[in-house]
């Protein structure tokens, strides 16, 4: 049997950490402070939104938000970005992705100031990401991934780490965390030859290809540490991930369950950041 990676620990160790500096932030007169920008009534959104406004809640950190209708014009959400950004007590934004049709997500991500940037929106963020310069703060889901292997006190320094899926949310962003630990890092996509063996060669395996158990028992081995960042919804509405977790869980080392796994740690990844950008403020 493996050993379970539950990303719920992870947040709870994480929470003391936060909670000390919003304390420290505090008696320094800063309160860390979350502006949510929201667009339109998406259920996924609403989802990610309660569950951020939960983990601030339960960890001291205020939160604004700004609930714009799906029909609002680019001009009337670019002046809501220029208030925040000019907003000293808002120190990070969540701006809810995809946006509507009609409005140029490309101008509207790039409008937001790095330095409150704490879900790498911007491409200076992404910049910060690749080039391991300190700008913005990098994806909340591929850090969640970082800090659950650090938790666990498990190294990354000269391990053939395997990630599969290429996306400029998890895939690409992970990589280049991993190459920072010190890693040596693949990426598989749906046009790699012979995935299996590139995946079973690996020492850490993460999945992030967006697809419900894409990854079974013939992609794995024994000893293996697998990181699943999927969340799906199966045939009968039941949450699972990318890796088929009754056949894979038998077989490898370490696995992190879904839900409860990376997923759990996301949102504590987010408020951390808030709370390390109003503490740059310090």
């Amino acid at each position: 049997m493996s050993q379970i990676l539950s990303g719920k620990d992870v947040a709870a160790a994480m929470s003391a950490r936060i909670i000390n500096e919003v304390n420290r932030l505090k008696e320094t007169g800063i309160i860390p402070t979350l502006g949510i920008i929201r667009v339109g009534e998406n259920e996924s959104d609403l989802s990610y939104e309660r569950g951020a406004v939960k983990r601030a809640e339960a960890l001291g950190v205020e939160y604004k938000k700004y609930i714009l209708p799906e029909d609002v014009s680019q001009n009337e959400l670019l002046k809501v970005i220029d208030e925040v950004n000019n907003d000293d007590k808002i120190h990070g934004v969540l701006l809810f992705r995809p946006l509507p049709p009609h409005i140029d997500s490309t101008v509207i991500e790039n409008a937001l100031k790095p330095e409150k940037d704490v879900d790498c929106m911007t491409d200076m963020s992404l910049c910060g990401v690749f080039t391991g310069k300190n700008i913005g703060y990098p994806p909340c889901t591929p850090k969640a991934c970082m800090e659950i292997l650090a938790h666990y006190n498990i190294s990354c320094e000269g391990k053939n780490v395997v990630v599969i899926g290429r996306s400029l949310v998890v895939g690409k962003p992970v990589s280049m965390m991993l190459l920072k630990k010190n890693a040596t890092v693949t990426i598989c996509h749906t046009r790699t030859k012979d995935m299996k063996s590139i995946a079973k060669a690996a020492d850490i395996l993460i999945v992030a290809a967006g697809r419900a158990g894409i990854i079974n028992a013939d992609y794995v081995r024994e000893g293996q540490i697998v990181i699943d960042v999927g969340i799906n919804a199966d045939s009968n509405g039941k949450l699972c991930g990318d890796v088929d977790y009754t056949s894979v869980e038998p077989i490898v080392s370490a696995i992190t369950p879904v839900p409860g796994g990376v997923g759990s740690v996301t949102t504590s990844v987010l408020i951390s950041h808030v709370v390390q950008a109003a503490g740059n403020k310090n």
